[in-house]
């Protein structure tokens, strides 16, 4: 039996002390470290083991194999915990551990629990006696090793992660626990329902040591023979959920929410967004991090996901939870479903990236500030061309300043989605042996009859529109007769759509702007 148990009486122990595994046999649930062959494992066996950190979850079995290396080898093995100890402690431990080495030949193992609470300086204490070989480490840490132990002693530890522990390997615990006679509840006289077993092992998240300690109590609350699955869903109450807001299963479960989100897994982003609401998080926290992946992995392909982002923000500090749950559901199925595109963060990113390679050069003269007295005298404004008072509101000028001229930023997705589109409907009115064209004011060429179709208009009804421009009366109705699909500039999708009609009448009925043009004066 472990020498723990003489240090204090069986029978005051709890449930999870006293079922600790005695041996690498009976440690379940990390057969992926300790698996027959395995490598730390074979290291155990054969007393060769070198400084380690065991990396996992609470009740995952780390202070348990440190138990099974202190039966097993014929080291001194000496113990540290992390929260009581300080650097004294830990001078005092390395220099009994040289002496040992040099007058006995006795190698020393020490194990420091929660080593992730040393400081740097009581971390760094360690470190000329990890690398000389006075003592071997076995350190055990809840959190990342790579974020909260020292490289240099991160360097010179090899890393085991154990794993949560699985529903078998759990349900395997709590029989043995619960027929085991020596140390387990088998001389209880209880009998352990089968459907009760199981409910622990699934709502205990992995945790070895959650599980016994509500058998435990199961088995002392219990007032017949037998302990049943009423009794211990009431003991649970609901799944304990392992969430820490700092540490790394708070932020290995918004990584996974976000990347749920951006891989369209909507059940899997809820399931996550559940366990971070239950876990308590911040719904702010969690509402924010809605709204950039509404930009960042959305963007353009659906430009309502930052709206529908935003309002669940709102909701979130007017309405706040419970009723918040619902938003952030609703915005995060929005988004999980919604077409997907990083074109706005690529598009932005290329532009900083494009200010560190060329000079900046000076904004277009037209386009300055030019909303002051003095500033046509500095040539600033003009030439500017207003985009509203032209047909669609767009004009070609120049934007970019000269130094920039041809760079490119934002590239639509070619997996579709939301891009800007606009119909242009022409109208080709033939009159007679000409056609009519209509001159601009100013301008010294005709052109063809043209419109943009509004918003909830359809390109007859645009068509149609032009027609009564003209003026005149038609033989017939306007007729499609060609369709072009294209982009302006790389950036807005035309779709024009031309159609024809005939008109008849003096051509002094015409109205003003309109004109009849015939052979090569014609402007297409």
């Amino acid at each position: 039996m472990s020498r723990m148990l003489f240090e204090a009486g069986v029978e005051t122990m709890p449930l999870a002390a006293r079922m600790r595994p005695r041996s690498l046999d009976e440690i379940v649930g990390q057969d992926h470290l300790l698996g027959k062959g395995r490598p730390l494992r074979r290291a155990i066996e054969s007393d060769r083991l070198g400084s380690i950190v065991l990396y996992g979850p609470p009740g995952s079995g780390k202070t348990t194999i440190a138990d099974v290396v202190a039966e097993m080898t014929s080291s001194k093995f000496v113990r540290l915990n992390a929260v009581y100890s300080g650097v004294a402690d830990i001078r005092r431990v390395i220099g009994e551990a040289r002496d040992d080495l040099a007058m006995r030949g006795t190698k020393t193992v020490v194990f420091i629990d929660e080593i992730h609470r040393f400081n740097k300086s009581q971390q760094d204490a360690l470190l000329p006696a990890v690398e000389d070989g006075s003592i071997t480490l076995i350190g055990a840490t809840t959190e990342n090793p790579f974020f909260d132990i020292v490289a240099p002693l991160v360097s010179r530890s090899r890393i085991f992660m154990l794993k949560p522990i699985g529903h078998e390997a759990l349900l395997t615990l709590l029989e043995r626990a619960s027929s085991d006679s020596e140390r387990g509840l088998g001389a209880s006289g209880l009998a352990f329902d089968e459907k009760a077993l199981e409910y622990i092992a699934k709502h205990a998240g992995g945790d070895a040591r959650i599980a016994l300690n509500v058998l435990e109590m199961a088995s002392i609350a219990a007032e017949g023979p037998e302990v049943g699955l009423d009794l211990v869903s009431e003991i649970l109450g609901r799944t304990l959920l392992k969430y820490d807001m700092q540490g790394d299963i708070h932020y290995d479960v918004i990584s996974a929410f976000i990347k749920s989100m951006r891989g369209s897994d909507p059940d899997a982003a809820l399931h996550y967004l559940a366990r971070m609401l239950e876990s308590g998080e911040d719904p702010r926290f969690i509402a924010r991090r809605i709204l950039i992946h509404a930009s960042e992995d959305v963007g353009m392909a659906d430009p309502t996901a930052l709206g529908v982002a935003a309002a669940a923000a709102y909701a979130v500090e007017h309405v706040g939870m419970p009723e918040a749950r619902i938003t952030l559901a609703q915005a995060t199925i929005h988004i999980a479903t919604a077409p997907k595109s990083n074109a706005v963060v690529m598009a932005i990113d290329a532009a900083m990236a494009d200010l560190k390679d060329k000079p900046l050069g000076q904004v277009p003269a037209h386009l300055q500030s030019g909303g002051y007295r003095g500033a046509e005298q500095l040539g600033k404004g003009i030439g500017y061309k207003y985009p509203h008072e032209s047909p669609g509101g767009w004009v070609k000028q120049q934007y970019m300043p000269d130094e920039f001229l041809g760079s490119t930023y934002y590239k639509p997705p070619e997996t579709g989605g939301y891009e800007p589109v606009r119909v242009r409907v022409n109208l080709y009115v033939h009159f007679g042996e000409g056609y009519v064209a209509y001159r601009r004011p100013g301008s010294d060429t005709p052109e063809v009859p043209w419109t943009y179709a509004r918003t909830g208009e359809g390109v007859g009804e645009a068509a149609g529109r032009l027609l009564l421009s003209v003026g005149i009366m038609t033989k017939g109705d306007a007729r499609p007769s060609d369709v072009k699909d294209g982009f302006r500039a790389g950036r807005a999708r035309d779709i024009t759509v031309t159609y024809e009609a005939y008109v008849e009448g003096p051509p002094e009925a015409l109205p003003e702007g309109f004109e009849i043009v015939t052979g090569k004066a014609f402007p297409w």
